[in-house]
């Protein structure tokens, strides 16, 4: 079980530092809850990988950093499709 969970962990942070996608996307390729893949990354990974844990975090830190131009790049479009 163990193996596996280690495995999955390095797969996900993995694919993070490939392809830059959020937690949310990150959890619905793997097919896991968000809240799990939030604990892998912020806490299993830095026990399985110093180096690759920063990197993650630094990938996470810029989402969190356009996190307010993206919404409103969503709602934006959002209200111009009810218009049309």
């Amino acid at each position: 079980m163990m193996r596996n969970l280690n495995d999955r962990v390095l797969n996900e942070a993995k694919h993070v530092v490939n392809t830059k996608e959020t937690i949310r996307e990150v959890a619905k390729k793997y097919n896991v809850s968000k809240s799990t893949v939030h604990k892998d990354l912020s806490e299993r990974l830095k026990e399985i990988d110093k180096n690759l844990f920063q990197n993650v975090s630094d990938i996470f830190q810029d989402h969190l950093a356009i996190r307010h131009i993206r919404g409103g790049e969503v709602t934006k479009n959002k209200y111009q499709k009810k218009k049309g």
